[in-house]
């Protein structure tokens, strides 16, 4: 319930759950003194196939005890484990601690395998087939649901195989990536760059430089409004790796490529977000996965 601005829900959620009980326990004792109409043979007065009579029999004092006692025991429940809102439970217990203490354990356990490979550098663990085995794993569950499985990327998360990074490829630079994680912001050039014609120009100017299809004539005329784009990406288009820029020259499209697909980023931006994996990694896990990244792109 943590997640919500106010208590309200949460009150809410606690009040829901005790009427819920208390309605069932107050039906329980109002259906078992309820005495329905029958007939003088005790019967219902329903009829099947001829000769099947439903009888009107109290239920067994067992079963109805059984009700009770389920009542009784969701009660004890809710005061000792978290179930009503915001309530914590007098025990203490939550997933969340239960997850976290066996995190711990499991990173306990492991740190003997770790030990090793925490005296060597980036450059060592990817020539250590233990390491690369383990490396693979880590990657495999924190890394491939954007990167991809064979690290190549998708459209939108950048290929981790290549040389072309945008922060920089040496083994301090990714795992600074891993550890703090980055937020990609292009904002909207649109209104800085002029008109929609100057838009389309210097849409048509990028593409030039990466000596892509394009229209000499606009590109021309788009390479003046470039001055805007360059404060960023240089005045060259090869990007600055200080601001986490793209380089304009390599043909390499992390959005998608074409006149329309460069228009829309100037016109509406961008933003990407890496999330930090400091929280969710060991710092040894963070060694070792450096590694592997590392050596993708310098086999």
């Amino acid at each position: 319930m943590s997640d919500f601005t106010s208590n309200f829900w949460a009150l809410y959620v606690a009040g829901i759950t005790l009427v819920s009980i208390l309605a069932c326990l107050v039906l329980l004792v109002v259906t078992g003194k309820m005495s329905p109409s029958t007939a003088a043979d005790n019967t219902t007065g329903h009829v099947w196939d001829g000769d099947l009579r439903e009888m009107n029999n109290p239920l067994p004092r067992w079963w109805s005890y059984m009700f009770v006692f389920t009542i009784v025991f969701s009660l004890i429940y809710l005061v000792l484990y978290p179930g009503l809102g915001a309530v914590q439970g007098t025990l203490g217990w939550s997933s969340a601690k239960l997850h976290a203490d066996e995190v711990a354990k499991g990173n306990a356990e492991t740190a003997p395998i770790y030990a090793k490979f925490t005296t060597m550098t980036p450059e060592e663990l990817s020539k250590d087939p233990k390491a690369m085995a383990i490396g693979e794993r880590l990657y495999s569950n924190n890394c491939a649901q954007c990167h991809a499985s064979d690290a190549r990327g998708n459209k939108g998360f950048p290929n981790l195989t290549d040389g072309d990074w945008l922060h920089g490829g040496t083994p301090d630079k990714i795992k600074e990536t891993i550890v703090g994680g980055r937020i990609g912001n292009m904002p909207p050039m649109a209104a800085a760059v002029g008109s929609p014609e100057d838009v389309k120009g210097v849409a048509q100017y990028v593409l030039s430089l990466s000596g892509s299809p394009h229209d000499a004539a606009l590109a021309e005329k788009g390479k003046e409004k470039f001055v805007v784009c360059a404060a960023c990406h240089g005045v060259d288009g090869k990007g600055m790796q200080a601001v986490g820029s793209a380089n304009l020259t390599d043909n390499i499209w992390l959005h998608g490529f074409g006149e329309k697909t460069i228009i829309d980023m100037i016109n509406n931006g961008k933003v990407n977000v890496m999330p930090a994996q400091a929280s969710k990694l060991t710092e040894a896990q963070i060694h070792v996965v450096t590694g592997y990244i590392w050596g993708m792109s310098n086999k």
